[in-house]
């Protein structure tokens, strides 16, 4: 477990120098018609002056402070606010169903709440009376600006690094959320170790659409980018990130793998879609950087390869990093596991993917990929001051086991819930982390699944899906895909199509595309998508091979409750709503 050098011991520490050392520096971006940017300094006014409401609505040391909002700049005074004041942060998704909203508000004990709109606020309200702790609802916005006019500024209060800044709810997929409880020392010695290896600092831009509520996305990139002076601009909304890509031209980006998994698809599909002398050019560019990079492994360098690289990046690999802004060199993926073909594919483009390791459990981050020790496929060994051990349950490999994180990331433990912290705290303190991977022999890890969504086929194999899934999903014609197959004799899988892309090519065969559910019957889509499958399927072993599938019309998406808050696909609810069609593949 290597040692780190501490920079802050809490968040209101790191919220404090941040803003007397970069004052004048941007901090936030907000797009109202053009791009308006806020000083490190007057943010820092406005938690002066959010200190003094918050200390107006009663807000003591130990209180919870409760945001359901996305990410914006009054997101973050509060937080800084209530921080300096030693309450504790619950932040919630604009997104989340109402009965979590209650669930959460309750079970944290919030006394006040901050949301984004009226809609936000009316909804609570309807269940304001089955929270008799809830004292104050806020609502950003003129609500907000009116509390503020007539408040005054007041002053922070000493706070222990023991002191609780944040209360992370998990996104529940097989249940009711857990309340993750985080320390200032959890959260701030994080942030100290991560600091040491991400290469970002005054005049980086990012722009921020990972939300803030998500363990990752406050760590790495609002407490983060705020330690080192960086600038954050908010996105507008999922649909505008292209464009505001293109208008912030960000040079660092913290994101999860669906993001680069979309340009993945996108690029490629373009490149299809163009054909000819353009995706010639485009493959011998990829086959250019890809030897470029296996060179780069062993150490070498060649100088014909050099020169093709200087020319490919110039006629082919600047111009698609345009559409990112053109400025984008760097970017952070945590969450979920990111594909090797993938993060490869980004690497080439001239885009360095550093791909960490963690849960909201680990404050969040255990794990990263350094600058200068990268391993592609791996998430990276661990970050200063935090160890890795291995559980040899059974699974697929005898290699892998379940992962053990411990040190200073991990958190105090579950809010009211000490059966589960029974269930994942050891003896010694480490954190049981439900996932299996191995280490190599320079302590790199690699997650290969989750223990408690490896199966065992009829036959005694084990199989863990979440690999074979990412391996099917690469395949353009695919926007999202299960694979399934406890206790049967085989895998099966339900399949969603990537609808522009087979829209597109059914077009070109001949086949009807007015009505998608004649669409994904008919004999020469099916016919398709096993050859994708089998395709996109090579490399993984005979016994794991998907025999059969179902194409469905609809994505998994948060909205119909199929993803996550974290974007995970939650395989109960695929069940609960598929079951019959993936039984009928056995029959």
């Amino acid at each position: 477990m290597s040692a780190f050098t501490p920079v802050y011991d809490t968040l209101s520490d790191l919220y404090r120098s941040s803003v007397e050392q970069y004052a004048d520096q941007p901090l936030f971006g907000v797009k109202d018609g053009s791009w308006q940017w806020i000083t490190y300094r007057e943010v820092g006014r406005q938690i002066d002056q959010m200190r003094g409401l918050l200390h107006g609505l009663g807000i003591e040391p130990g209180d919870r402070v409760g945001i359901i909002s996305n990410n914006r700049p009054e997101w973050a005074v509060v937080a800084g606010a209530a921080y300096q004041l030693g309450a504790t942060v619950v932040p919630m998704y604009e997104s989340q169903l109402a009965k979590d909203w209650r669930y959460i508000i309750e079970d944290c004990g919030a006394r006040v709440l901050f949301v984004a709109n009226t809609d936000i606020a009316d909804t609570v309200e309807s269940f304001r009376d089955e929270l008799p702790g809830l004292e104050h609802v806020v609502t950003f916005g003129d609500d907000l600006r009116s509390r503020l006019e007539s408040v005054e500024p007041h002053s922070s209060v000493e706070i222990s690094r023991d002191t609780i800044a944040d209360i992370i709810y998990t996104s529940g997929t097989t249940g009711r959320p857990k309340g993750v409880v985080l320390s200032h020392a959890n959260l701030a010695d994080n942030l100290n170790a991560i600091l040491e290896l991400l290469p970002v600092g005054p005049g980086d831009v990012s722009l921020s659409f990972l939300p803030w509520a998500h363990s990752f996305g406050q760590t790495v990139e609002l407490h983060g980018l705020m330690a080192v002076g960086a600038a954050m601009a908010i996105a507008e909304s999922p649909d505008k990130i292209p464009d505001n890509l293109m208008e912030v031209r960000p040079t660092v980006l913290v994101a999860v793998p669906r993001i680069f998994n979309r340009v993945y698809d996108g690029v490629n599909a373009i490149m299809e879609e163009e054909g000819g002398f353009k995706k010639r050019l485009f493959d011998a560019a990829l086959a250019n950087e890809y030897r470029r990079m296996e060179l780069a492994e062993r150490g070498e360098r060649r100088t014909t390869v050099e020169l093709k690289h200087q020319l490919f990046d110039a006629l082919v690999f600047s111009k698609i990093r345009e559409r990112f802004g053109g400025r984008l060199r760097m970017a952070a993926s945590g969450s979920a596991a990111l594909s090797p073909e993938v993060n490869r594919f980004i690497d080439a483009l001239g885009i360095t993917v550093l791909q960490g390791y963690g849960l909201s459990e680990t404050s969040p981050v255990a794990t990263v990929n350094r600058i200068d020790d990268r391993k592609i496929g791996s998430v990276g060994p661990p970050i200063p001051g935090v160890r890795i051990e291995l559980d040899h349950v059974a699974t697929a490999d005898p290699n892998d086991g379940e992962v053990i994180i411990y040190g200073h990331c991990v958190m105090q433990g579950y809010h009211n819930l000490p059966e589960e912290n029974a269930k994942v705290f050891t003896p010694d303190g480490g954190l049981r982390t439900g996932d299996i991977g191995h280490l190599d022999e320079d302590g790199h890890l690699y997650i290969t699944g989750r223990v408690k969504e490896q199966y065992k086929l009829e036959t005694g194999k084990y199989v863990v899906p979440v690999p074979l899934e990412e391996q099917i999903r690469l395949s353009p014609f695919i926007a999202n895909v299960m694979v399934y197959g406890m206790n049967r004799p085989f895998n099966v899988a339900v399949v969603v199509p990537d609808w522009p892309t087979l829209e597109r090519w059914a077009a070109k065969q001949g086949v009807d595309t007015t009505d998608r559910a004649a669409l994904l019957s008919a004999p020469r889509v099916r016919d398709r998508y096993a050859e994708e499958i089998d395709t996109y399927s090579q490399d993984i072993k005979p016994y794991e091979k998907i025999k059969d599938f179902v194409l469905i019309a609809d994505d998994f998406t948060q909205e119909n409750g199929i993803l996550s808050q974290t974007l995970k696909v939650k395989r109960r609810e695929v069940m609960k709503r598929y079951g019959d069609l993936i039984e009928a593949l056995y029959q």
